[in-house]
């Protein structure tokens, strides 16, 4: 099948007068489209992804089991997104806790918990293992970009339109646990980006990890349909607000889905 990417180039086109733009779609039978695709971008939250992927390889391992027990420590509260800082320390949170709040609600202290538990070479050495080869964890989540002797966290669209392919087709890690990834990004809470435009009917399916930061917005993540499955990143960097930003995404993940056939 070949696809025509008629309409989402001609929607990028437009859309890039409004900010800095990367985009990274893999329709159904593996046709791309790709715009600034191995341009890197700050990450900001879709940096969890790669997270996830790693501690699921563990859980596949042995290495831990998702109902382990983590007992909140004041220092490890994080700033910028999620809830955990609110709380009281001495708190029990399974693994599976974890990454609900990482992947759901974007939480950051529950991201840096599983950064350490995972490492962070070994996280990167899942993105290589993906194909990633142009993205980068560098940093703990902090809720703001990197300062001046910092390594920013940074993601190219391609490289997270793949790791979403990997998950969707069962081979970031076992099939349970891609399953299971595919739950956590449908548990997203933030609808207004790649899920804006979804139909409503049976048959219809989105997941996705959302970033922000400031003028940062980005959406990685999948339209499930009828048709089949599309894998999308978006990467915003100069957006005036991030409404402005989400209301960019969501037109992209709309032509998007029209050219591959999805929508």
């Amino acid at each position: 099948m070949n696809v025509d990417w008629t309409i989402l180039r001609e929607t990028v086109d437009e859309l890039e007068a409004r900010c800095e733009l990367g985009v990274g779609v893999v329709a159904p039978h593996g046709e791309s489209f790709s715009r600034r695709g191995d341009e890197r971008f700050p990450s900001a939250s879709t940096a969890k992804i790669p997270i996830m992927i790693e501690i699921h390889r563990m859980a596949d391992r042995g290495e831990i089991a998702f109902d382990d027990l983590h007992r909140l420590r004041s220092p490890e509260k994080s700033g910028g997104s999620g809830v955990l800082r609110y709380l009281h320390a001495g708190l029990d949170l399974s693994l599976a806790d974890l990454v609900y709040l990482m992947m759901a609600i974007s939480d950051n202290t529950a991201t840096n918990i599983l950064i350490d538990l995972a490492g962070m070479d070994r996280i990167n050495d899942t993105m290589r293992s993906l194909g990633m080869a142009g993205s980068i964890l560098g940093r703990p989540m902090v809720g703001r970009l990197a300062i001046e002797g910092e390594q920013e966290n940074l993601a190219t669209p391609d490289d997270y339109a793949r790791a979403v392919g990997a998950i969707v087709g069962g081979s970031a890690a076992s099939k349970e646990a891609c399953r299971a990834m595919m739950v956590a990004l449908e548990r997203q809470q933030n609808g207004r980006r790649i899920g804006r435009h979804v139909p409503g009917e049976s048959g219809y399916r989105w997941g996705s990890k959302t970033g922000t930061n400031t003028g940062i917005v980005n959406d990685v993540g999948y339209v499930a349909a009828p048709a089949g499955t599309m894998c999308i990143a978006v990467y915003c960097r100069g957006v005036e607000s991030e409404v402005d930003g989400e209301e960019i995404i969501a037109e992209v993940a709309r032509a998007a889905m029209q050219a591959a056939g999805v929508a």
